[in-house]
């Protein structure tokens, strides 16, 4: 077996060497477009959906992408749900990017807000944006879709506001070498790239010796002398704390492929284990030594004493936002504190750049696994759904949630919409092997919409089970049209609808009476004919009012079979909220005080 390091070093000399044998002429390719080559390095990553909307500076390019044997073009609403799907798309193929495709201007500034989201949470996506050719960008022509004066890079600097690099093919001769260092940079960094790609270079013909070249996906190598330092202080941190160590699991856990080497550190070691929100589904939820969600002041009472009585915490790949954090209410000393970061190290206050947590886990791994019989010794509470005996027969959120997790199966993708689905969803457990997405830091109300045709399409290349959505009726209104591709690509998501009557996590925020939370009911069971199921024979609609109907519907085994797509409204009180949300609504409700 190798190492990461060692498998990062041996796929870097067999790079090295196949760009040798080219270099020298040893390797005789055919000439490529330009566009095929983007295409092909795409396919490389494992990509084969594209999300996006057709323009007339992408046309050209599009055709290539109809033509691809492997890549299936999506087409979507517009450009904002385009961004969301593939953000949702990225999200469940771990190893893999998601691709958006937009026109010059007015499409890719429709796209900006999904990208910004991207960004802030660290999902891989590749926004290939059709623009003018060389000669327009030179000449600077009054063209639709610019501003009128000129400026053809405005949308460029807008673009890098939001995107770890950035590739602006302006020659056939740097274009490969170009796109190669974004694909690279948003494989390794976790973070959104852009494209441009004029009209006249999408068919401008380069060789395709490159290709033999597979793209650097891994970076680089931990100095291993720094590392060895870095695992022996960390060791010595767990010693003095005599095995009261407590594991915190956090969104870059996932986000930078450090799943496997976690669960080995888990296993191997027994530490007691919990996650952030943005850590669900970071760990097996049935795992007999995983706690709960914690969240500062938010988590259980039983969650909260565990970990903040724990002597060291080892928190691995954290992101302490506000709504990830109980609004900045951990109650764990720096003194207490390890942490593992994708690219850096950090323990008590001193900071190790470069150190990496999927490399360095395996090495901790192995040290630490010796005092796994005193870390079994530290009791654990046990993370269930227990459903509240109600006297009545209204859906509350308390009731919902507990009732909804007994519902969901092994290798289910469960999305959650910011607002009562992200902060309800929190305080259950989920199955085994299933995926959790929310948008938890950047948090765009619809985002789960578009998310959920992205993910959808992820889960069948990943032989998942069944993808269901959570969103409340405020947030569907922003991206609904998105259903009607989900219909047209053939995809089946249950799809949850809370109707209570609008913005509810506004209104616990900031103006529970006021109109402005408030929003036009629409006749949910009759949308999805209107959006393409004209004859019934692609979806099926329901309205559940009480307990009673919501549990005879999922007790239905055709409808948890999801052999159509299927939306249910489920009617919930205007004024009922998730405990963890009503708690957080007031800790946000005394940060933001309004100034009189």
């Amino acid at each position: 077996m190798f190492s990461a390091t060692e498998k990062v070093l041996e796929a870097e000399m067999n790079r090295l060497k196949l760009a040798v044998k080219t270099l020298q002429g040893e390797d005789k390719s055919e000439e490529i477009y330009i566009g095929s080559y983007l295409l092909a390095r795409l396919e490389e990553l494992g990509v084969t959906s594209m999300f996006g909307v057709p323009g007339d500076f992408n046309l050209g390019f599009l055709d290539l992408v109809e033509d691809h044997p492997t890549i299936d073009w999506v087409g979507n609403c517009n450009e904002l749900n385009a961004s969301y799907a593939a953000d949702g798309y990225a999200r469940v193929k771990h190893g893999s990017v998601g691709v958006l495709l937009t026109t010059f201007g007015v499409g890719e500034l429709s796209a900006m807000n999904g990208m910004a989201g991207a960004f802030s949470e660290m999902v891989p996506m590749v926004h290939i944006a059709g623009v003018p050719s060389l000669r327009q960008q030179a000449t600077k022509p009054m063209l639709h879709h610019t501003l009128g004066d000129g400026r053809y890079d405005a949308y460029t600097k807008a673009a890098e506001q939001f995107t770890y690099s950035q590739a602006i093919l302006t020659s056939a001769i740097s274009a490969a070498a170009e796109i190669d260092r974004v694909l690279s940079d948003c494989v390794i960094k976790g973070r959104p790239v852009y494209i441009t790609l004029p009209t006249d270079l999408a068919y401008a013909k380069i060789s395709s010796d490159r290709l033999k070249i597979p793209l650097p996906r891994h970076p680089s190598p931990n100095d291993p002398e720094v590392e060895a330092f870095v695992i022996d202080e960390i060791v010595k941190q767990v010693e003095e704390a005599d095995g009261d160590v407590v594991v915190i699991a956090d969104a870059c856990a996932i986000r930078h492929d450090a799943i496997d080497e976690l669960k080995d550190l888990l296993h191997k070691t027994g530490y007691p284990v919990y996650a952030a929100p943005m850590g669900k589904s970071a760990v097996d939820e049935t795992y007999e030594r995983y706690g709960g969600i914690y969240v500062g002041s938010i988590s259980r009472p039983e969650i909260k004493e565990k970990v903040e009585s724990a002597k060291l915490i080892l928190s691995i790949g954290s992101l302490k936002s506000d709504f990830n954090s109980g609004n900045f209410t951990y109650s764990i000393p720096t003194t207490r504190t390890v942490e593992l970061h994708s690219h850096w190290t950090k323990i008590k206050y001193a900071d190790f750049p470069e150190i990496g947590m999927k490399q360095l886990l395996p090495k901790l791994t192995a040290r630490l696994e010796g005092g796994k019989a005193k870390a079994l010794q530290l009791k654990v509470p046990h993370f269930d759904a227990h459903i509240p005996q109600e006297t009545d027969d209204v859906i509350s959120q308390a009731w919902f949630w507990p009732t909804m997790s007994k519902f969901l199966k092994p290798k289910d993708v469960i999305i959650a919409e910011t607002g009562t689905s992200s902060f309800g969803i929190l305080d259950v457990p989920l199955p085994k092997d299933s995926v959790f997405l929310a948008q938890i830091l950047w948090g765009s109300i619809g985002w789960t919409v578009g998310s959920t045709l992205g993910a959808a399409l992820a889960a069948k290349d990943c032989n998942m089970n069944r993808t269901i959505l959570f969103v409340g009726d405020g947030s569907l209104q922003l991206t609904v049209q998105e259903l009607s591709t989900m219909l047209r690509k053939g995809l089946k998501p249950l799809i949850f609808v809370l109707n209570n009557s609008g913005y509810t996590i506004e209104r616990f925020l900031h103006g529970k009476e006021r109109k402005y939370n408030d929003i036009m009911n629409w006749k949910w069971t009759g949308l999805l004919e209107v959006l393409g199921d004209i004859d019934g024979t692609l979806s099926k609609s329901y309205t559940v009012n009480n307990k009673n109907e919501l549990t005879e519907l999922l007790e239905n085994p055709k409808f948890a079979a999801a052999e159509v797509l299927q939306l249910v409204e489920v009617m919930m009180p205007k004024h009922d909220a998730p405990r963890a949300l009503q708690v957080q609504a007031e800790l946000s409700g005394k940060t933001n005080q309004y100034a009189l």
